[in-house]
């Protein structure tokens, strides 16, 4: 197929964007918007945009919170499993019938706005929304953050004028015919998490025990906290804070258990640790500070920590679609970029791994430089040059 979309109004390039139901897949959607808006804007153009997700997922709210049009349309989720024959679920196949109505809404809104570019990230809405955009013949960019493919991008990449990876490991899980089209981009990284200063962040957390002659670790099991990661922590952390200053994000729904745990520490160590349910605006600097970071193996993550060369020890959600989190550990580890913990994590086997890293100042360093080899800091920049030359190109799909 070849057909230039038609063009937009002089000096007003629009962008659909499609994906979400996480932060995983939203963010970087939202931080391409915002380094597309800022490019258009230097050469004195308007970005319209209007973000097709669900009224249940993140982008819901993250969207209209950034002034970003939003609509909605109908999507099926798809309940993954080890054995086939579960996948023909009940919830699954009334879900699948629902697909066809969210194409022929997701049609209607892509033949009205008529975009440039349709950018899809990911997610089980981006499928209506993708197979519309070939529909309507309007070039369509898919964004894959993980190592592995996802779902939603490994059905739609038939249906793609570029598809932009965040790894070249994904290359040869793309269909052979959809491999020319494939450009390793990165992951976008919110511009302000690479920003820190090291010092703001002893200050703006009042970190009144912090010894500069020991290295400091950052705890995080995402926003919410996670069980599996605050019970390790609280089995080791004495041990921890001989060796270490520690920042621990632990979610609300665990701070009052794990204040309570810091209190009956010894006051010198006591004062070496600082645990709150949630860190905001400081994240930054508290990154910039820690010298080893434990987390969760998100893409997002991911993109986060290689962007700034930090050494890491993963602790993988087992439960993440796809084992995507295992995949993305792993990919780290087997580069020496990082370590991961995977299936049952004792506080025995965490000391054991943890111990050389925090005992070792070149030994971290040579991790974080490891993983800075991986990171991609300009990966938003990237992705807007994919889906401008997407814009400017005759519509190709495979």
């Amino acid at each position: 197929m070849n057909s230039a979309p038609d063009p937009a109004p002089s000096g007003v390039f629009r962008l659909v964007v499609t994906g979400g139901g996480t932060g995983g897949h939203t963010y970087p959607a939202l931080t391409a918007v915002r380094t597309l808006q800022d490019r258009l804007t230097v050469s004195g153009r308007k970005l319209e945009t209007l973000w097709i997700g669900t009224q249940d997922g993140l982008e819901a709210r993250v969207a209209p919170a950034e002034g970003i049009a939003f609509t909605t349309v109908a999507t099926g989720k798809v309940r993954r499993s080890a054995n086939p024959l579960k996948m023909l679920s009940a919830a699954n196949v009334r879900d699948m019938a629902r697909v066809p109505l969210g194409v022929a809404q997701a049609r209607k809104v892509i033949a009205e706005f008529r975009p440039d570019v349709v950018l899809a990230t990911g997610g089980y809405v981006a499928v209506p929304a993708g197979i519309a955009a070939r529909l309507c013949r309007r070039p369509l960019v898919l964004h894959e953050q993980t190592v592995r493919l996802g779902m939603a991008n490994r059905q739609l990449a038939g249906s793609a004028t570029r598809i932009a990876l965040s790894s070249e490991s994904t290359l040869p899980l793309l269909p052979a015919e959809a491999r020319e089209l494939a450009v390793v981009t990165g992951n976008p990284v919110r511009p302000e998490v690479l920003s820190g200063q090291g010092l703001k962040a002893i200050e703006a957390l009042g970190l009144r025990g912090f010894d500069s002659r020991r290295p400091t670790v950052y705890v995080t099991g995402g926003a919410q906290g996670s069980q599996q990661v605050n019970s390790v922590m609280a089995e080791i952390l004495p041990w921890l804070l001989e060796q270490a200053n520690v920042i621990h994000q632990c979610g609300p729904d665990h701070f009052a258990a794990l204040r309570q745990r810091a209190a009956a520490l010894p006051a010198e160590s006591a004062g070496r640790y600082y645990v709150s349910g949630f860190v905001g605006a400081e994240l930054p600097d508290v990154l910039a500070l820690a010298d080893v970071v434990i987390s969760r193996s998100g893409a997002g993550t991911l993109a986060e920590l290689t962007a700034l060369g930090k050494a890491a020890m993963f602790i993988p959600l087992a439960t993440s679609a796809g084992n995507e989190q295992a995949h993305n550990a792993r990919h780290l580890q087997e580069a020496g970029a990082a370590v991961a913990l995977e299936g049952e994590v004792s506080g025995e086997r965490m000391r054991e791994t943890l111990g050389p890293l925090l005992a070792d100042a070149h030994l971290r360093q040579a991790m974080a430089e490891r993983a800075r080899a991986h990171g991609r800091p300009d990966a938003a920049d990237r992705l807007v040059d994919v889906v401008l030359e997407a814009a400017a190109s005759p519509f190709h799909c495979s």
